[in-house]
């Protein structure tokens, strides 16, 4: 591992690339924060594949591909004036420091746990000056709507409102089971989807409280679902047929072998 001072030189070695870009790369010069946005989400998920995988040197590249979009959309702020790198360094150590108080505050050295801290996290950060007016409001609404809904629930919990034992959910995820079922008996669209909503935000609550994060579950299931069909769709080329002249229970057989050898 590097010394302090060599993670303080690489740094200012990313600063110092960053600037020379800038200045002598026709494509670095004409990019905006608008421009890199796109680019930016992208990155984020690449970082999100890497931990999902358990690749730790993938990881690391990509922790370095976003923060060299952090720097970037730093230093386009400082070419208009409106802040720079330090600024946004110097916020978040300001908002750590006031969000922990039981660490850096009057409180610090108080034995506190883990739990403790996240049931009261969401009503510290209202105390903030500068902070969101409300809960809510600090939740982008262009946010993928599962992690909308998770992140939703967990800012909930940190003011103290959750359900009191876990196994409680159960019930609300069956209530919302069985309006589904109504709205779809009744054949109201606008209705079935509300309460599809409201079903799934029913079952990501459940995936919380029990320790399951809902993103990667969904997606390790979307991928196994991905190994099967395509070990359906190899299968069906190999005997010279189409997936479209066979019979649901032929294809079925064929995704039971796919099953059955592990995929």
């Amino acid at each position: 591992m590097h010394t302090r001072e060599e993670k303080i030189q690489a740094f200012g070695r990313l600063l110092d690339i960053m600037d020379t870009l800038r200045v002598k790369c026709p494509w670095n010069a004409a990019q905006t924060m608008d421009t890199i946005r796109p680019m930016t989400e992208e990155e984020v998920y690449e970082l999100s594949d890497t931990i999902l995988s358990g690749d730790r040197q993938g990881t690391a590249k990509e922790i370095g591909d976003l923060l060299y979009h952090m720097v970037f959309y730093a230093c386009i702020g400082e070419e208009e004036g409106a802040f720079d790198i330090a600024d946004s360094i110097n916020k978040v150590c300001d908002k750590m420091v006031f969000r922990h108080p039981h660490v850096f505050g009057p409180e610090a050295g108080k034995a506190t746990s883990a739990k403790e801290i996240a049931d009261t996290w969401e009503l510290v950060k209202a105390k903030e000056k500068g902070g969101n007016k409300t809960v809510m409001s600090g939740i982008p609404k262009a946010m993928p709507a599962m992690l909308k809904a998770l992140s939703m629930q967990e800012k909930a919990r940190g003011c103290g409102f959750d359900w009191e034992k876990k196994e409680d959910v159960w019930a609300k995820v069956q209530e919302e089971y069985q309006e589904v079922a109504d709205a779809v008996a009744q054949a109201s669209p606008e209705h079935t989807e509300e309460e599809f909503g409201d079903l799934l935000f029913a079952v990501i609550n459940a995936a919380r409280l029990y320790g399951v994060d809902p993103e990667a579950a969904l997606s390790r299931s979307a991928e196994k679902f991905r190994r099967r069909f395509t070990y359906l769709e190899e299968q069906t080329l190999r005997k010279g047929r189409k997936l479209t002249d066979m019979t649901l229970a032929e294809m079925d057989a064929i995704w039971d072998e796919g099953k059955a050898r592990g995929l």
